[in-house]
């Protein structure tokens, strides 16, 4: 979004990851301190962590700023969002997006304003579902993509179009879809494996290869899963064995460990 698109009926603004983007931040303190910005943690449950809260700027004030979004996208992590709101309404419904239900009583924060979260999330909502998120929004832009694309260098600019469907506002706590679940679980994953990979100097698609074997046989407590990784990389041309004898999980993968050692091909 250039700062030549400012233009229309529509506000622009950016809702900045601040944890994601400590110099950035520092810059807004700095140098952008006429620009209107709203701290997002602030008067809600979440209050006390005001500090590390995303911060919703008004871009239409500040066309530097704008420009800077766009051409330094790396350095300004964070949602670019367009919406025909008033402010306020606007606040409160990015506010209401913050704290999620999970099954029946899992309450948690969707860290939505995050590009990696929001590359997963919202390609798991159906048309529905996306026209009762985004609710006054409408349009989403943000630069990055999955744990995946950025590990094998594919990240890019995101659009997201609300579909304006018919749809009731979205609740307070509102509920996540399996789909949306196993989307958010997958950004979990892959992060594990992008951090692996980064650490150990391992190729991504090995490694995330080695962390979908390790769940299908059935290491899924995360120490037990790291042990697993490690273990894997220290035997590489092993074969994974079924029936593994154990109660437990790690007994489990004491077991085939020890089959590696006797018998490392």
């Amino acid at each position: 979004m250039s700062a030549a698109a400012l233009s229309g009926p529509s506000s622009h603004w950016l809702l900045l990851d601040v944890p994601g983007a400590p110099e950035a931040t520092r810059l807004v303190r700095e140098q952008f301190t006429e620009v209107r910005r709203f701290v997002l943690f602030e008067d809600t449950e979440l209050h006390g962590l005001r500090e590390h809260s995303p911060l919703l700027m008004d871009l239409r004030q500040s066309p530097a700023l704008a420009s800077l979004c766009h051409l330094d996208a790396r350095s300004w992590p964070g949602l670019l969002v367009v919406s025909p709101a008033p402010a306020a309404q606007l606040l409160a419904h990015l506010r209401r997006m913050l704290t999620v239900t999970l099954g029946l009583h899992h309450k948690a924060l969707l860290s939505y304003y995050n590009p990696h979260t929001a590359s997963y999330f919202f390609d798991g909502c159906d048309p529905q579902e996306l026209s009762c998120w985004l609710g006054p929004i409408s349009l989403l832009r943000w630069f990055g993509g999955t744990w995946a694309d950025r590990a094998i260098g594919s990240q890019g600019w995101q659009q997201l179009a609300n579909p304006g469907l018919p749809v009731t506002a979205l609740e307070k706590e509102h509920g996540l879809s399996n789909r949306q679940q196993s989307q958010l679980q997958r950004c979990v994953l892959e992060h594990h494996a992008w951090q692996w990979s980064r650490s150990t100097g391992r190729d991504y698609r090995l490694l995330w290869g080695d962390l979908q074997q390790g769940l299908a046989l059935g290491f899924t407590e995360r120490p037990v899963l790291d042990d697993w990784l490690w273990l894997r990389l220290q035997y590489p041309n092993a074969r994974p064995v079924s029936g593994l004898v154990g109660d437990s999980q790690r007994e489990r993968l004491d077991h085939l460990r020890k089959l590696w050692q006797d018998h490392p091909e």
